[in-house]
């Protein structure tokens, strides 16, 4: 487990900085993204649907390779999922428990083992409570107001009529920060929330695209940027075989023997750089997207 700290009140994000009520301390396990990275709130319901599930994991994965930090509250259901899927995308994860940081205390302890691997991704578990100070009724609308304030837009997924979740909409437009829902069902008790949020104003996402333009990404020139930052940020193995293709689209074994990779390491440097769109292969040879 890393050090937690405690962060002084000028190294406090923006969004902090600017709330009427910021935080008196921060305490914090991990790293904050870079400067110019974005802050997505993501927070949904416990009791989630498969459709509910499916939509957080879809529109996060969207965002693999745009400078994006998604923010959630650790809690059980869809802020679980949304980390989960900010990992896998490997985009950088802040959690806010309504607890203290120490793994005691944490909670839902259920998570302790997601909050180890945020960090250890390069995420950072945050909480104004001291270390050791459990959760209580009273400490989640607070740690909500901080995802909210962070953020420049908080994206709910599901929420009942008077779910919770309702409340980090409110405090996010309290904010003057852009909120968007996800629609459901008429006739899903999970999506009468959302759907309410729409039809007060909220922004109905509909696709990815949506997320990007609430962000002020520039959707023409979105995939250009999206690309820019995915070859920013290469492992070595990723940049030799890249360097290669840039000469001229190779045949597999070829490729695999001038990188001087064991098959095994070229091949799965060859599926990561498919994945997130960087190369494909095509009439026998492989080149850049």
């Amino acid at each position: 487990m890393n050090e937690i700290r405690k962060l002084l009140p000028k190294e406090f994000p923006e969004g902090l900085k600017e709330m009427a009520d910021p935080p008196k301390q921060l305490f914090i396990e991990g790293e904050w993204p870079a400067p110019d990275f974005i802050f997505l709130t993501v927070v949904g319901s416990r009791r989630f649907s498969n459709y509910g599930k499916e939509v957080c994991e879809e529109l996060i994965a969207s965002l693999a390779g745009y400078p994006v930090a998604i923010v959630s509250g650790l809690a059980v259901g869809i802020d679980t999922i949304a980390h989960k899927a900010a990992l896998k995308a490997h985009l950088p994860t802040l959690a806010f428990p309504g607890s203290g940081l120490d793994r005691s205390v944490i909670h839902p302890s259920s998570n302790k083992r997601l909050a180890d691997e945020i960090v250890a991704a390069g995420g950072a578990l945050v909480a104004e409570y001291e270390p050791l100070m459990p959760a209580g009724i009273h400490t989640f609308p607070k740690r909500n107001r901080l995802m909210a304030a962070l953020s420049k837009a908080t994206l709910i997924i599901e929420a009942g009529e008077k779910s919770g979740t309702l409340i980090t909409a409110r405090l996010a437009l309290d904010y003057n920060r852009e909120v968007l829902a996800v629609p459901g069902s008429i006739f899903n008790p999970g999506s009468k929330g959302t759907n309410e949020l729409i039809r007060l104003g909220a922004t109905p996402i509909t696709k990815p695209e949506n997320i990007l333009e609430a962000l002020g990404f520039k959707t023409e020139v979105a995939e250009e940027s999206k690309q820019a930052s995915l070859f920013a940020n290469l492992s070595e193995n990723e940049q030799k075989m890249v360097e290669l293709l840039q000469v001229e689209p190779l045949p597999r074994d070829e490729l695999i023997m001038l990188s001087d990779l064991t098959a095994a390491d070229a091949n799965q440097t060859l599926a990561i750089l498919e994945i997130k769109g960087l190369i494909k292969e095509t009439m026998g040879e492989v080149r850049l997207s």
